[in-house]
């Protein structure tokens, strides 16, 4: 374990230029701060949102550390840490304020800093933690840990300590991407026993809403997606109808399955404008829909202003599944632990030095949630 005041020799996927690929660079990590927390990664998840950084969809600064649903053990903590210690198993999560009006009011989505601390490329004070090997800074702190490393470095309040005996190299994206699918079924829409609800997109977030969907004892499950595979699995992990939208009328089949109804819920995971429409239509009287799926920046949808009045329908934007980590992400490792939310059925895993091979798999879609062990990475 390493000590307090060390400046660590590590090892950490760099991005240097749009769309390029990542490549693993010798890096040094410096030593805690103030409530900064150095966590020795075990894995982390590969997030659709660290390609489209990487693609500069987002504007993150390059060259930069990505990585986003990191997990693992501190190995060491700053002088102002007070309730995370060494040795203890956390899944890394979003950086937020913790002072605003937002995460006074257990909002912490939506917090006023919420994009500087995730996609500003360095600490709130403009500060960095990584070093290249020619000693260039390079931008870090994405979302408050760049974990595409063998370490990372994150703060008190984006680390949330989890049970031992729950399998670590999991838990990664229980921090991101799990977290918004499941959280906006749970969290956002409050999906009860008895519930209907549209899930439009079956990849990793959408499938953790059908298991959130699953866990909340929601009646009718219906997915929406073009590929068969996904749709397969989708019913097997509690769908109770799925929807080919490459063969037939999504709006169609779910007008026959639900008649003037509609469904009471939805949710949009797919960030397809087009889909966002749909999933708006089909909505029955004061039905609401959970939109989760991120176009890029500036995308804009149309839909029936009436249709939205009289129906007296609700489109919700949702950032992380309106999650208050703390006590979301062990509230769904119990739920895991317990058998009521499989999302392992989800994860494939991957060794860090096969990187570049995962980015493809996940473009092709071969992949759903893919999860990269630090095992083999070495300092």
């Amino acid at each position: 374990m390493s000590q307090p005041g060390e400046t660590l020799d590590i090892r950490a996927a760099v991005t240097r230029s749009p769309g390029a690929p990542f490549v693993i660079e010798p890096v040094r990590l410096r030593a805690p701060r103030g409530d900064e927390v150095r966590v020795r990664i075990v894995a982390t998840g590969l997030c659709h949102t660290d390609l489209i950084v990487r693609d500069q969809h987002y504007p993150v600064p390059l060259p930069a550390v990505l990585g986003h649903e990191g997990a693992g053990v501190v190995e060491s903590i700053g002088p102002d840490v007070r309730h995370v210690a060494p040795g203890d198993h956390v899944v890394l999560t979003f950086g937020h304020c913790g002072q605003c009006r937002h995460c006074r009011d257990e909002a912490p989505t939506y917090c006023d800093d919420f994009f500087g601390r995730n996609f500003g490329g360095a600490g709130p004070t403009g500060a960095h933690v990584l070093t290249d090997a020619d000693g260039k800074a390079l931008n870090d702190h994405f979302f408050t840990q760049s974990s595409l490393a063998t370490h990372a470095m994150s703060r008190e309040n984006s680390v949330v300590p989890v049970r031992r005996d729950a399998p670590l190299a999991l838990l990664g994206p229980l921090g991101c991407g799990i977290q918004t699918g499941a959280g906006a079924v749970m969290n956002t829409l409050q999906v009860a026993t008895g519930s209907d609800i549209a899930i439009f997109g079956a990849g990793s977030v959408g499938l953790s809403a059908v298991l959130a969907a699953r866990a909340a004892g929601a009646a009718r499950i219906i997915v929406v997606d073009r590929l068969a595979s996904r749709l397969a699995l989708a019913a097997e992990l509690g769908a109770t109808d799925i929807v080919d939208a490459g063969e037939n009328d999504a709006l169609d089949v779910i007008a026959r399955l639900t008649g003037e109804n509609g469904v009471r819920f939805a949710v949009e995971s797919t960030g397809n404008t087009t889909v966002l429409r749909q999933s708006i239509a089909v909505l029955g009287k004061r039905g609401t829909v959970a939109v989760v799926g991120a176009p890029a920046l500036g995308a804009e949808s149309q839909f029936d202003v009436n249709d939205l009045l009289i129906g007296g329908k609700q489109i919700r934007g949702v950032v992380e599944g309106d999650s208050v980590p703390g006590r979301f992400i062990p509230a769904l490792v119990d739920l895991y632990l317990a058998g009521r939310f499989p999302f392992d059925r989800l994860v494939r895993y991957y060794d860090f030095a096969d990187i570049n091979q995962v980015v493809a798999d996940s473009e092709q879609g071969i992949t759903l949630k893919p999860i990269l062990t630090m095992d083999s990475a070495g300092p």
